[in-house]
């Protein structure tokens, strides 16, 4: 069923495509203008035939004179150079191309255009030189009634084309400048549209893979194509021998065009690393080699130009006919680019076929020529289809952070339950085993008061249990402490350091007092704020201070200062106790960690708390201390305005 729509959609589009190139061919066709024609080396012109909308092109009615021939009849197109279908003759030359201007009417200035000529040319009216120069070519002249012979010759050494191939148009300058300025602006857009398209590729799809590059290069080389508008427009007013080998560079990029055309659709099929696209790959980077040898050999070796063109078709057939096969292959896949290709393969055959159909009978006026449209056409597709690429990917983006955002809330939602299940666990594990615990205690104390059956080797056994139920009760103790924390879950708010030194000094200078200690505070000259939880705050201090106390002897001090700077809030809590071990500085945090000093009453929590609170406040603490004289902590919390 998708194959059968697929199938509509590309006869669809095969039926517009022919539909605008016939409509091409009879409104925009230099060979498709109405009289008047010229016949035997003569034209008849008139007023009227000068007032039309567009100018005269002066197609029929040529006498060619060369090496071969003088005076010969021909249409301009006829023959693409000199060698008129004569292997063996040079295609190259001079040439003079006559025409006799016919003219009944009131004297007029007109121009006469002469486009894209590949040679060396001089233009004559009435024996007269008006021009000369390389490329393209425009002379304006007063026309008079009577009889005007108007002359061009030319003279080529290299090329595909010699003579002259293009016609050649005659009317008022308003009339001329306004058709080549509609068919600038038709190639400005040609130009720009695809530059633009790869700037944008480029931006959007920096690491974008193969298929973005080739894209950008697609790009590219039709933009350079249809660059050759330019080249020759640029003749009109300087006169450069390059013109003549403009042909390489163009050649260049159409050949570049036809294998991205290839290249795209492979990719786009997944068919990249075949063995069939190995081949076709090596056959299609062989034939512009050969092509261009062909080319530059034609000065040469005159059959060289039959050949090439020849072989210029055959390339084309054989890009067709693999951008054709893998495509085949993209439809049976059914993946999301080959609708894309499938009308870039329906464009670029219909193309070809027009170009081979309407040789030599097709010149546009104003727009651009079949193939420069089916490139166009070309890179539109292939830009709709990075659009749409872009579009399927952020659709995916898209669906995928929702579907991740969905999960780490569910995962959110699973660990917030499984802590505060193992947070339930611990205390009623804590609680539960209390009794116990004080019970064995309990046991152990009657045994030796009893002093029934207890001998040294009991009483040793009695030590060991005795100590290791101390333990048990002083980490049921801590546990039960870590507890009360995390049941803590008032509001954070704005605290104010210096009121927070004086609810210090309210609460903890008595208890110093009583152990004969010396409670000072020193509050911050310019008062700071910091984002806290009372509660929790009151618990950091209480194990510092409590810490410091019976660390410190009678007559010692204890000073807590504090500093507002810049963004940070500073708070040092000093003491003049006993210190701490060096060795024992790096371990003071840990949980469950008792210095050698506080084995028996300590429960290695205090410290430990102290810095899990200072992290959640995004904070940070620091520890000195020198044994016999004392332990200064310093602690710097984020400061709030």
């Amino acid at each position: 069923m998708k194959q059968h729509k697929a199938l509509k959609q590309q006869l669809s589009i095969l039926v517009l495509t022919v539909f605008f190139f016939v409509l091409l061919y009879y409104c925009d066709n230099k060979y498709r203008t109405p009289p008047p024609y010229g016949e035997s080396g003569v034209i008849n012109l008139n007023e009227k035939d000068l007032q039309k909308r567009n100018p005269v092109f002066l197609i029929d009615g040529w006498l060619l004179t060369d090496g071969r021939e003088t005076e010969r009849p021909t249409y301009i197109g006829e023959f693409s150079s000199l060698q008129r279908g004569d292997w063996e003759v040079s295609p190259h030359g001079q040439a003079r191309y006559q025409i006799t201007l016919h003219y009944d009417g009131a004297d007029q200035i007109v121009s006469a255009d002469f486009p894209r000529l590949y040679s060396r040319y001089t233009i004559w009216l009435d024996g007269r030189q008006l021009a000369m120069g390389t490329g393209s070519g425009r002379v304006t002249f007063l026309l008079t009634a009577g009889d005007h012979i108007l002359a061009v010759e030319t003279s080529s050494g290299a090329g595909y084309y010699s003579g002259m191939y293009f016609p050649p148009a005659i009317g008022k300058a308003e009339t001329i400048f306004q058709v080549t300025s509609v068919q600038s602006f038709a190639y400005t857009f040609a130009f720009l549209i695809p530059l633009a398209l790869a700037v944008f590729t480029l931006y959007l799809w920096r690491t974008g893979g193969e298929l973005a590059r080739w894209f950008v290069v697609l790009c590219c080389s039709y933009a350079l194509y249809v660059a050759r508008h330019f080249v020759f427009l640029l003749s009109y007013f300087i006169s450069s021998p390059a013109v003549q080998y403009w042909f390489v560079v163009q050649s260049l990029a159409m050949y570049v065009l036809c294998f991205c055309v290839v290249q795209l659709t492979v990719l786009a099929s997944g068919a990249a690393l075949s063995k069939a696209w190995r081949y076709l790959r090596a056959a299609l980077l062989a034939f512009p080699a050969v092509l261009m040898t062909f080319g530059l050999l034609i000065p040469v070796l005159p059959w060289a130009v039959f050949v090439h063109g020849r072989l210029t078709d055959l390339y084309y057939v054989v890009i067709f006919c693999g951008a054709f096969s893998f495509f085949v292959r993209n439809v049976m896949t059914e993946s999301w680019e080959s609708r894309y290709t499938m009308a870039g393969c329906t464009v670029f055959g219909t193309g070809l076929l027009a170009n081979l159909f309407f040789s030599n009978r097709f010149e546009p006026i104003r727009f651009l020529w079949q193939f420069e449209w089916c490139g166009l056409l070309l890179a539109l597709l292939f830009g709709a289809m990075m659009v749409s690429r872009s579009r399927r990917i952020l659709k995916e983006n898209d669906m995928l952070a929702n579907h991740l955002e969905e999960q780490v809330k569910e995962r959110t939602k699973e660990v917030t339950q499984l802590l505060n299940e193992r947070k339930a666990f611990f205390s009623d594990m804590a609680h539960d085993l209390k009794a116990p615990v004080f019970a064995t205690q309990a046991f152990i104390e009657a045994i030796r008061k009893s002093s029934v059956g207890v001998d040294a080797e009991l009483i040793n056994y009695l030590d060991k249990a005795e100590a290791k139920q101390w333990e048990m009760a002083r980490r049921l103790q801590g546990l039960s402490t870590i507890n009360a924390l995390d049941k803590i879950d008032e509001k954070w708010v704005r605290v104010s350091v210096a009121k927070m030194l004086s609810e210090i000094y309210d609460t903890y200078s008595g208890e110093a007092e009583v152990q004969s200690v010396h409670f000072f505070v020193n509050p911050p000259k310019k008062d700071g704020f910091l984002t806290a939880q009372p509660e929790k705050l009151n618990i950091l201090f209480e194990n510092l201070i409590y810490n410091a106390i019976r660390a410190t002897p009678p007559d010692g001090s204890i000073t807590i200062s504090a500093w507002a700077e810049d963004e940070k809030i500073r708070v040092t809590v000093e003491d003049t106790g006993c210190g701490i071990p060096k060795e024992e500085l790096p371990l003071v945090f840990r949980r469950f960690y008792v210095g050698a000093r506080n084995r028996g009453t300590g429960t290695g929590l205090g410290l430990y708390i102290v810095h899990g609170i200072v992290t959640e406040l995004k904070g940070t603490i620091d520890v000195c201390s020198t044994v016999g004289k004392g332990t200064k902590f310093v602690i710097e919390f984020p400061r709030i305005y």
